[in-house]
């Protein structure tokens, strides 16, 4: 009688991937093919190895890694989380589609609704994401995606999967959803009835600041027409990128579950400073989505933050400029705790009036939390904090 065989758990999966016995005398950390194209047997009709075709060997192994990961079919790395973007939802729309997004996504993203997909015969329209009524009113008979980014840049807000999942399925749409906040390790959006996943990889699934890359993450079937699409546009990702990826998911879990544990501590700690007016953080109870963070969110609430200071833009901006742990820089998910003022970089790409109608105040700090010891990153914060009043 066979043993059944145990589903592997998420570190295991993290590290190994799907894993064989290896031959004597064989490199335990994989090789990089820093070759562009490579030798195909003769008279063979199978596929062309070139890496502008994404099937270097180091582009499939970081696919394969991603795809356990999720719980998907396939997943397929890219040159940037803004290709992804593009690319996922290019393999389910066509010219005359309609596509239905939240209002509360990433500025590059909605440039490129707004800016780019019109040029292309695709109609977008934005609604606020709270009400699953609101999104079956904004439907069309030509709509065919609706997108969603949860939690959301920068306000944290943490948009409920499920009821708009099944809105999906009874309509027929397809479900694509930017999950880069969360990671794998924190939410899981195939598991509440998504159908596409999409990365930024540079941040949490890299995490060491130092590759730019995108994912996206599904079926067989979509993720080879975003394959097409790919070599089409010319969005591959080098192999030393991808090779340099593969050392993300080994520590994804352990830098993931640090980084949940000291963001909750600094939360609380900004949430009781006086020169703190509100900090939004989905693991504070004080968050109007805590409890759905709680059930949707089992694995953390992340690592990302943000907060308002009393002094509005003058205040920030101390603060920010006394910081000496947290660097001054955008993005995110990386080994260092990063700080920035979103007002500024929100006003540049939607406009001032869009930005405040969003909620993006002048004095809001965005806090991406490291791998650095809690207590040190506190004492920082609280000098910075007393500094700016």
């Amino acid at each position: 009688m066979t043993a059944k065989r145990r589903r592997l758990g998420l570190a295991t999966r993290a590290i190994h991937g799907d894993p064989k016995a290896r031959p004597d005398w064989t490199a335990v950390a994989p090789p990089l093919y820093q070759s562009s194209t490579f030798t195909n047997p003769v008279g063979s009709s199978a596929e062309v190895l070139y890496s502008r075709y994404g099937n270097n060997p180091n582009q499939i192994d970081i696919g394969k890694r991603l795809a356990l990961l999720e719980g998907a079919e396939a997943a397929l790395f890219v040159a940037s989380g803004m290709g992804a973007a593009a690319l996922a939802h290019l393999a389910v729309l066509r010219p005359g589609d309609h596509l239905l997004s939240s209002e509360w996504i990433y500025g590059g993203v909605h440039r490129l609704f707004n800016e780019e997909f019109g040029r292309l015969g695709i109609d977008v329209s934005f609604v606020n994401p709270t009400a699953t009524r609101t999104w079956k009113k904004a439907m069309r008979k030509t709509t065919r995606a609706v997108f969603i980014e949860t939690p959301t840049n920068p306000l944290m807000r943490v948009i409920d999967l499920e009821p708009v999942a099944t809105l999906c399925k009874a309509e027929g749409l397809a479900l694509i959803v930017d999950s880069t906040f969360a990671s794998p390790v924190n939410f899981r959006p195939l598991e509440h009835g998504a159908d596409i996943v999409i990365h930024s990889a540079t941040k949490y699934l890299n995490g060491h600041t130092d590759v730019i890359a995108g994912a996206v993450v599904g079926t067989e079937q979509v993720v080879e027409e975003v394959r097409r699409l790919m070599q089409v546009w010319g969005q591959a990702l080098d192999p030393f990128a991808a090779w340099l990826l593969l050392r993300g998911p080994r520590t994804l879990p352990l830098r993931i579950a640090r980084q949940n544990q000291t963001a909750l501590e600094t939360a609380k700690f900004l949430e009781q400073h006086p020169v703190v007016a509100r900090v939004h953080y989905p693991g504070l109870e004080s968050h109007p989505q805590h409890d759905l963070a709680c059930r949707q969110m089992p694995g953390g609430f992340g690592g990302l933050m943000s907060f308002e200071l009393r002094g509005g833009l003058a205040a920030a901006q101390a603060c920010i400029g006394n910081m000496r742990i947290p660097s001054r820089a955008v993005s995110f998910g990386g080994f260092e705790s990063l700080a920035t003022q979103p007002a500024a970089m929100w006003k540049g790409s939607i406009g001032e009036a869009k930005a405040a109608e969003a909620g993006i105040s002048d004095g809001l700090i965005r806090l991406s939390i490291g791998l650095e010891h809690p207590l040190d990153l506190i004492a920082d914060l609280d000098r910075a904090l007393h500094a700016a009043n």
